[in-house]
């Protein structure tokens, strides 16, 4: 695409190594081989990756969204690929236990498993929710700790517009330098957090496996 290189650099530029096994590889199959270890099976449509691109060559995206569906179209799995500014990765593979239709309404819950900021410890759990349209999407995200207390939201929204130069023209002047905005802004809050003498959680070893199921949310007692 003339608008948004791909592999090379440009104004706006998207790499495979930015996402999956960072090797540079087909993204689709690691898209179905991530799914297919944690047992869903039914993706044989579309996948869809919502994500940033680098801007000069540069990119942060603390999460990506990968939407996956059937060949219905019907979203059946979303696969969430989270980083850290450590420079590691981990992914939650959100689906119902029985891979049915994942609604605008439906919840679905997965233990927190992956150490991201230095002020939110890692033990807790995830709730998600996700909502598509044909023009739309949005996508939740609330984490909440060992004692079942919210401690973070975490939501983004956006319309779906054709890859185009107009669009991507609009997207770039509209939001300039927006993957180092998001960096610096990350760093901003950790230093305002850190005045404020917020209690620093120090880094734990992650865990050796990089993907772990969410689905739907069990009743607590």
């Amino acid at each position: 695409n003339k608008y948004l290189k791909i592999n090379r650099w440009g104004l706006l530029s998207f790499y495979n190594k930015d996402h999956g096994d960072r090797n540079g590889g087909n993204l689709i199959d690691w898209a179905q081989k991530t799914l297919n270890d944690n047992n869903v099976d039914k993706i044989d449509g579309e996948i869809v990756l919502v994500t940033m691109p680098r801007v000069f060559g540069y990119v942060f995206n603390p999460i990506s969204f990968w939407y996956c569906f059937d060949k219905s179209q019907v979203l059946r799995a979303v696969i969430c690929e989270v980083n850290n500014t450590f420079g590691e990765t981990h992914v939650y593979v959100c689906a119902h236990h029985d891979q049915s239709e994942i609604r605008n309404d439906d919840f679905l819950e997965g233990k927190k498993e992956f150490h991201v900021s230095p002020f939110m410890e890692r033990e807790g759990y995830y709730k998600f929710r996700f909502a598509l349209t044909k023009d739309k999407m949005g996508a939740w995200i609330d984490f909440y700790d060992a004692e079942d207390l919210k401690k973070l939201t975490t939501t983004l929204t956006g319309n779906f517009f054709y890859l185009s130069k107009n669009t991507c023209s609009k997207a770039f002047w509209r939001y300039p330098l927006i993957t180092i905005k998001s960096i610096l802004l990350i760093h901003w809050q950790a230093v305002k957090l850190f005045v404020k003498g917020t209690e620093y959680v120090p880094k734990p070893l992650q865990l050796k496996y990089k993907a772990t199921r969410a689905s739907a949310m069990e009743e607590k007692d």
